[in-house]
């Protein structure tokens, strides 16, 4: 006895059920973190971008804007402050050492201990990518008024603060 297999045709697709037919991860729409991760990758592609320009990544320019506000700073506050394991501030603070932006100085009270400092030039560097984050930044949300921006930061630093 043989059985026949029937496959249903596929809908054919018009150009109205394409303009029609929702996002393909429009099942998410209402997950905040996917929100959140879909608008961080957008600021960051745009920031990554104007940092290109100085081979610099973003955790890159965070730590010397960290450093800058907090000299001598150890490396472990540093991993911290950028929320990542302390083993991954080496290679950070190596590519920072490197092209003479921070340095690192060995803390007298304790000889296996260093603080870190922004160089002249990372100083220098660094108003300026202050200058292309804040740009990157207003770019990056400029479907949003003033006043929608400073609500979204003031929620996003409550969920993050929290």
């Amino acid at each position: 006895m043989a059985k026949s297999s029937k496959i249903a045709a596929a809908p054919e697709a018009t150009a109205d059920s394409a303009e029609t037919q929702a996002p393909l991860d429009s099942a998410l729409d209402d997950l905040i973190g996917y929100a959140l991760r879909r608008a961080q990758l957008k600021l960051f592609q745009n920031l990554i971008g104007r940092l290109s320009a100085h081979d610099l990544r973003p955790a890159q320019f965070s730590a010397l804007a960290i450093i800058d506000q907090n000299p001598g700073l150890m490396q472990a506050d540093l991993a911290k402050a950028l929320t990542i394991e302390p083993p991954q501030v080496v290679p950070l603070l190596n590519k920072l050492e490197s092209r003479a932006l921070a340095v690192r100085v060995r803390c007298k009270p304790d000889k296996r201990s260093y603080g870190i400092f922004l160089s002249k030039t990372g100083e220098t560097l660094l108003k300026e990518l202050k200058q292309i984050a804040a740009e990157s930044d207003m770019d990056a949300t400029s479907n949003l008024d003033s006043q929608e921006r400073e609500e979204l930061l003031r929620l996003l630093k409550k969920v993050y603060q929290a």
